[in-house]
């Protein structure tokens, strides 16, 4: 490869296909709207708004290799992600996920990530052979599976990584309890995320990150919608930082810019309040339709 990225992104890489109203939605509506097709999946997400950090992220996934999947490779190429370390099967088809949002954000998804599962730990794979002993950041997405997740919680090729935990939705919370148990990485959750992962219902995002903590992570970060968000660490003070008042014009992929903009401030050494700040000021950009940087 000619590129040694700075960050590898290890998890669901898909398309999104985002359905959105912009009236409110009950259940069995059938309103009229916008469906937009947009790269997708966590790992994806975090890679293309770390590119617009100007960093270089990899991706480590599961991609098809049908027409779905080489328009997915040329879109995540243009937006500045490296490709060249995914793992390629003519099996099974390019993985996605579809999301229903209205005007006060997500009615429900369904995420369709059996190609990722099924390659199981095949896309680790590179982590012998030219990225062997990596050192740096890992961005770590729950759409993995718990065996997966688990064996990487003591694998030994990312003993020295800096792992930055996502969970990808609340139904798939539970499966970070093994990295929480090796004390391994910083956990990027919403408030729900955070409740699971606790055993117990909290008031506020300090409130939530606290009781992860409490249960064993040494750093964890919460979001709460357009409430304050919390960074926590083990033995040190709760940072908070509300996010500012926008429009809502879409939410879908909003936690994953959140954990690029942290991660790309803390990569250029910002201190813990600066980097909480550009994350939920991300956040909100995103949310309000607009990308940064």
């Amino acid at each position: 490869m000619s590129l040694r990225p700075d960050i590898l992104c290890i998890g669901a890489m898909l398309w999104d296909v985002i359905g959105r109203s912009s009236r409110r939605m009950a259940s069995g509506a059938d309103v009229p709207g916008r469906i937009r097709h947009l790269p997708g999946g966590v790992a994806l997400n975090v890679a293309i708004a770390l590119a617009r950090w100007q960093l270089r992220p990899a991706v480590l996934s599961a991609v098809g290799r049908d027409p779905e999947g080489e328009a997915l490779l040329a879109e995540a190429e243009r937006l500045g992600v490296l490709t060249g370390w995914l793992t390629r099967d003519a099996g099974p088809p390019t993985d996605c996920y579809m999301g229903i949002e209205d005007s006060q954000g997500l009615i429900a998804a369904i995420a369709d990530v059996h190609g990722l599962e099924q390659a199981g730990e095949a896309i680790l794979a590179p982590l012998s052979g030219e990225l062997a002993q990596w050192a740096g950041p890992v961005v770590l997405d729950g759409n993995l599976t718990e065996d997966l997740l688990a064996a990487i919680a003591h694998f030994p090729r990312l003993t020295g990584a800096d792992l930055r935990v996502v969970p990808a939705s609340p139904g798939k919370a539970e499966r970070l309890k093994p990295l929480i148990a090796a004390r391994r990485g910083c956990f990027y959750l919403n408030r729900l995320e955070a409740e699971i992962l606790a055993g117990r219902t909290c008031p506020d995002a300090a409130s939530a990150a606290e009781a992860v903590v409490a249960r064993g992570a040494a750093r964890v970060l919460v979001t709460d919608g357009p409430h304050p968000a919390a960074d926590a660490v083990a033995g040190g003070a709760t940072l908070t930082a509300a996010p500012p008042s926008v429009n809502i014009a879409r939410v879908t992929g909003a936690g994953d810019c959140f954990l690029a903009a942290h991660l790309a401030a803390e990569l250029n050494h910002r201190p813990r309040e600066a980097a909480l700040r550009q994350a939920v000021e991300a956040a909100a950009a995103h949310v309000s339709g607009k990308d940064v940087p």
